[in-house]
C-alpha cells in the first residue's frame, strides 16, 4: 500500500487583504460621483495606467472580472443572460459580455443597487468581442463616450519599431481625447507612476506563479483566482503593486518552510482557460478526493503576468525597466515602455496562432511538473479558446495527458457538473491516482 506524505498547511496571511482590496475597488467605482471623482469602464487588458493621468480620483470597472462576479451568482447570472437574449443578443457571444450587458439592461449592480454608469469607456481591441462590447454598452447607456485602441500588431516574436509607433500614436490620441472628454488637464507624473506600478504588479505576479514550481505547491489554482484578479481590476494601482510584493514574500516563505496548499499532493495538474465560475468546487473535489493540486494555468499565469526566458532557459518574471536601469522621465518614454511591455503578454500571443499557446502550455507542464491537463472547451470565450483542439493534440504529442471537458465560464446553464466529475474520476484512474483513504 502506497504511503502518502502529509505536508504542513496554513492559511495565507494575505487572504483578508486581497478581499479588502477587491471590495474597496468595486465600492470606489460605485461611489466615485459621491466623492467628486470620475469613473470609466473597459476591459481588463485596457491601458488603465493612461486614465490614471487624469487624477487620483478616477476609478475603473473592468468588464471581464465584473462578468465573472456575475457568473459566480448563479441566479443573477441567469437573469442577466436572459435579459441580453431578450434584447436580441445571440447566446453564443462572449458570456462575460452578455452578463455585463444584462446588468446594464436590468440596471442592477452585482454588488447591490443600480448599475453605476461610467463617465467614459476606454478599451483595447485584440479579442473579437472587445470593441463591440463597449460600442453596445455605450448605446445601452445612452451614448457614453468611447475610445478604443487597436493592439493587434502581431506576436512578440515579430515586433518592430513601426508597430510600437502604431500603439504609441493611438495612446497619444487617447490622452487628447481624455482631456477633451473629461475637461481635465492631464498629469504626466501620475501616468509615469501608474506605468511603473503596472510593471511591478505584472512582473511580481509572474514571480509568484514561478514559486508554484516548488513541490509541494505553496498555492493551488482556486486560491490563485482570488489573487490574480487584482491585476485584472487595476494593475496600475499602487495598492495592487504593493500587495503583490507582500504576497510574493509570503509565498516565498511558504516554499522555504515547505508549507503546502494541500495536505496531500500525490498528483499535479494544470488547466488552460477560464473555469466555470459557478462551479469552482471541482478544484476542491480534486484536492480532497485525490490529493490532486492544480498548480495554475496559462490563464492564471499569463492573463496579466509578464514573463521572459531566464538565463537558465526557464520561464521567469520579466525584468522591469527600473530593474534594467532605465529611468522613465517623459510621457513618450512611459507610453513606449507600456506598449512594449504589453506586447509580451502571454495571453495575447495565441490570438495569432495556436502554436504560441501550445508552446507555452507544454513549457508550463514541464517546468511545473504536472501529470496532466484539464482542458476546458469553453463556449463562453471565443478569444482564449480559439485553437484549443490543436492545443490538445500538441500537448498529447508532447506526452502530456489531456482531459477535455465542456462548459462556459460565464453561463451556468452550459456546465454539466455530474458529467465533468465522472470524467475527472476516469482521468485520475488513467493517471494512476487513487482516491485518498
Amino acid at each position: 500500500m502506497k504511503t502518502l506524505q502529509k505536508y504542513p498547511t496554513e492559511s495565507l496571511k494575505c487572504w483578508a487583504k486581497a478581499k479588502e482590496l477587491r471590495q474597496q475597488y468595486y465600492e470606489n467605482y460605485a461611489k466615485a460621483h459621491e466623492r467628486g471623482g470620475l469613473r470609466w469602464a473597459g476591459g481588463a487588458w485596457a491601458f488603465d495606467a493612461i486614465p490614471a493621468g487624469l487624477g487620483e480620483d478616477v476609478y475603473p470597472l473592468t468588464g471581464e472580472p465584473y462578468g465573472a462576479s456575475i457568473a459566480h451568482d448563479r441566479e443573477f447570472q441567469r437573469a442577466c443572460a436572459e435579459a441580453s437574449e431578450r434584447a436580441g443578443f445571440a447566446h453564443d457571444l462572449c458570456a462575460y459580455m452578455r452578463n455585463y450587458w444584462g446588468s446594464v439592461l436590468l440596471d442592477r449592480y452585482v454588488f447591490g443597487g443600480k448599475f453605476p454608469q461610467p463617465d467614459f469607456l476606454w478599451q483595447n481591441h485584440i479579442c473579437c468581442s472587445h470593441a463591440k462590447w463597449y460600442q453596445v454598452a455605450s448605446e445601452l447607456e445612452g451614448g457614453t463616450p468611447l475610445f478604443g485602441i487597436d493592439v493587434s500588431v502581431g506576436p512578440a516574436d515579430n515586433i518592430n519599431q513601426n508597430k510600437i509607433d502604431y500603439l504609441v500614436n493611438q495612446m497619444q490620441e487617447g490622452i487628447e481625447w481624455l482631456e477633451k472628454t473629461t475637461g481635465r488637464e492631464y498629469n504626466d507624473e501620475l501616468l509615469i507612476r501608474a506605468v511603473e506600478n503596472e510593471f511591478r504588479s505584472t512582473s511580481t505576479w509572474a514571480e509568484i506563479c514561478c514559486l508554484n514550481k516548488a513541490v509541494p505547491a505553496p498555492m493551488e489554482e482556486k486560491t490563485m483566482y482570488s489573487f490574480y484578479v487584482l491585476n485584472t481590476l487595476q494593475k496600475s494601482s499602487q495598492a495592487v503593486a504593493d500587495f503583490y510584493q507582500e504576497l510574493r514574500d509570503e509565498v516565498a516563505d511558504r516554499v522555504a518552510r515547505g508549507i503546502a496548499a494541500s495536505e496531500y499532493e500525490q498528483a499535479r495538474v494544470m488547466t488552460d482557460t477560464q473555469p466555470p465560475w459557478g462551479f469552482l468546487k471541482i478544484f476542491r473535489y480534486l484536492q480532497n478526493t485525490y490529493g490532486c493540486v492544480s498548480i495554475g494555468s496559462l490563464y492564471t499565469f499569463g492573463l496579466c503576468g509578464i514573463f521572459e526566458i531566464q538565463e537558465d532557459g526557464t520561464w521567469g518574471p520579466r525584468a522591469t525597466p527600473e530593474q534594467r536601469g532605465v529611468e522613465i522621465k517623459t510621457r513618450e518614454q512611459a507610453l513606449r515602455a507600456l506598449a512594449e511591455w504589453n506586447i509580451h503578454r502571454p495571453e495575447w500571443q495565441h490570438f495569432y496562432g495556436p502554436k504560441y499557446k501550445s508552446e507555452m502550455m507544454v513549457r508550463i507542464a514541464r517546468e511545473w511538473q504536472v501529470q496532466g491537463v484539464l482542458m476546458h472547451y469553453n463556449r463562453g470565450c471565443e478569444g482564449l479558446t480559439i485553437g484549443i483542439a490543436e492545443n490538445r493534440l500538441d500537448l498529447q504529442e508532447a506526452g502530456v495527458p489531456v482531459m477535455p471537458f465542456e462548459g462556459n465560464m460565464g453561463d451556468e446553464r452550459e456546465f454539466d457538473e455530474e458529467r465533468t466529475l465522472t470524467r475527472i474520476e476516469a482521468f485520475m484512474e488513467a493517471l494512476g491516482v487513487t482516491k485518498l483513504n
